[in-house]
């Protein structure tokens, strides 16, 4: 066999050939495929569940804001009693959109669910790929828009936080208190190390030299921006959590400890 003819019959084997990485590559998009699905069980369970979800005074973040008469807390009556199904549905929608078109989040479960591709010189699962330019990969365009409406739901977080201070026998706090105020933190960091809230503060501009004020706002959301991976993982899980402490308060299988 010749040369070209060796090389041509080798190029077609690596065709056929899924990776030559030697080491575990799989290991990473496995453990997000875990954590994503997990997830996305545990809060679907808890969305239909409609019940567990207020202690005074701690309301559930899956559940803030309660915007129908039929609450166990009512933070907004909007809907009054024209809404018969479970109310965590009006608003888990656009925290739940907010992470799924985020640039982060697309990167995790491109690789891990549909594997596309699963790992760096890793065979794409799919024969043909066309990007985010058709339906449904199109929608991720509105991202920045997901982005507004979830800083709404992020200011009721911490109106929640700070309601989580107004025992019904006065001023204190709990470990709730805590476990609530955390979350709004981690869930603003992750909003402010957003893409698009980067790009909104100071991305857009031509020339930073004439807006020194919103370059400085840019430095610093750009410092939070290379952590953004961390926040989107540390608030994702914490905000389960927090879901499931109030829960656990909820059904009496865990009692409130009062710091003072």
């Amino acid at each position: 066999m010749s040369n070209g003819s060796a090389a041509l019959q080798d190029i077609k084997t690596l065709k056929n050939v899924k990776t030559l990485r030697k080491d575990a590559w799989w290991v990473e998009p496995l453990l997000t495929f875990a954590v994503l699905f997990s997830f996305v069980v545990y809060a679907t369970f808890r969305a239909f569940e409609d019940n567990y979800y207020y202690v005074a005074p701690y309301l559930s973040p899956f559940y803030s804001p309660c915007l129908v008469d039929t609450c166990a807390h009512v933070s907004w009556r909007i809907f009054g009693k024209m809404w018969l199904i479970t109310p965590a549905m009006l608003i888990l929608w656009i925290p739940g959109g907010f992470r799924m078109t985020c640039y982060y989040y697309r990167k995790a479960y491109y690789r891990s669910w549909w594997l596309s591709p699963p790992a760096c010189a890793v065979r794409d699962g799919h024969t043909t790929y066309t990007g985010e330019t058709r339906f449904p990969l199109l929608i991720q365009n509105i991202h920045r828009y997901f982005f507004y409406f979830a800083t709404v739901i992020l200011l009721f977080l911490w109106w929640d936080a700070f309601e989580a201070i107004h025992f019904p026998d006065g001023y204190g706090v709990g470990v709730g208190t805590l476990v609530l105020t955390l979350n709004a933190t981690l869930l603003s960091l992750y909003s402010l190390s957003c893409h698009s809230c980067r790009h909104l503060c100071g991305g857009h501009l031509d020339s930073f030299s004439k807006n020194p004020g919103q370059y400085g706002v840019w430095k610093t959301l750009t410092k939070l921006n290379e952590r953004h991976m961390l926040f989107a993982w540390v608030s994702l899980i914490w905000v389960a959590l927090s879901d499931l402490y109030v829960r656990l308060l909820a059904t009496g299988m865990i009692h409130d400890i009062r710091i003072f």
